[in-house]
């Protein structure tokens, strides 16, 4: 079985013990046994509600992995193989705790300081913020929104660094995903719209993108996903650095994948195209510095959470649910 099929056994198994539901919940009007009946069970307890909140008020919509909603309800999505909802499970338990967040991110750069709340959101800043697209329309994309329409990151964190200078940690979460024999963004339609949106940053000068030559060859290969994804993340990490979002002069970008998911990591859907065996060689590759694009496993992320005793619970949550 590949990864998905793993995960999805496992969730099944979980399902009633850990979570509390029955399944058969509809994906795309089919009831489904991975897919929940009441979706907010999907988020961990300690989060749920501030999830929701945290949601609607800064007007984001939850991703809809195809469950029929009523109209104006925004509830996360009942399907337990989500990568939003992975995301959320895993971080949002920190939000508003300076020590975990600071843990973390030291164990992702040691010059880390000491972790500083983002200013973006709503009524309410913390140490993670989700579903971020920066201050300004840096791309020039025709909409700028979170959660759709528009380039976002899943979430980001932000650091003060011991040169006393401000780091930003760009977080793209994975899951089950993989891309193996999908087609590029540029043949798909409108292609050239896309091509068209992206063509005065990849030109720039400053542009953080190893370019040899700009023509639809290369444009076909970068519009591959998940390339197509982190080019577009990359561009908007780069201009909201330059623009000094929440102060920050530097960044780094994390692609949070399972070390299990090898349709994933050991891919390269544009082969042929880009140079490079697997996911990792082949972004970085393509980076003017290589050094600002990791992957890492999640659990390998929340380690240094291990030893701080108020996330003993979401820890033990997250390695029954994601880890074991």
């Amino acid at each position: 079985m590949n990864f998905y099929e793993i995960q999805k056994e496992k969730c099944i198994g979980l399902r009633d013990k850990l979570i509390g539901d029955p399944g058969q919940g509809a994906f795309f009007k089919i009831p489904r046994e991975f897919v929940l009946m009441r979706p907010e069970l999907n988020l961990m307890e300690a989060v749920r509600t501030e999830a929701e909140k945290y949601f609607n008020d800064n007007n984001i919509p939850f991703w809809n992995t195809g469950e029929i909603r009523s109209k104006g309800i925004n509830k996360p999505s009942g399907h337990m193989l989500s990568s939003q909802v992975a995301c959320i499970n895993h971080l949002l338990f920190f939000r508003h705790q300076q020590d975990i967040a600071t843990a973390i991110l030291k164990g992702v750069d040691n010059n880390v300081k000491i972790a500083l709340q983002l200013d973006n959101d709503n009524f309410d800043h913390g140490y993670v913020s989700l579903e971020v697209i920066g201050k300004e329309n840096y791309l020039k994309e025709r909409r700028h929104s979170r959660g759709a329409h528009s380039t976002s990151v899943d979430a980001v964190m932000l650091a003060e660094m011991q040169d006393c200078s401000r780091k930003l940690f760009f977080i793209e979460w994975k899951y089950v995903e993989e891309y193996r024999g999908k087609q590029s963004k540029l043949i798909e339609e409108g292609g050239e719209r896309r091509k068209e949106t992206y063509m005065h940053l990849l030109k720039k000068e400053d542009c953080p993108i190893k370019i040899l030559k700009l023509d639809d060859k290369f444009i076909e290969g970068v519009f591959y996903e998940p390339f197509y994804q982190l080019l577009r993340q990359t561009l908007l990490a780069h201009e909201m650095t330059k623009a000094k979002d929440f102060g920050a002069t530097d960044y780094v970008h994390l692609h949070l994948i399972p070390s299990d998911n090898k349709e994933l990591i050991l891919e390269n859907p544009s082969r042929g195209i880009l140079q490079g065996a697997t996911l990792h060689e082949t972004w970085t590759n393509l980076l003017k510095s290589s050094d600002k694009y990791r992957v890492i496993d999640p659990k390998d992320f929340l380690t240094p959470a291990r030893q701080i005793s108020n996330a003993t619970t979401a820890i033990e949550y997250l390695e029954k649910r994601y880890w074991s």
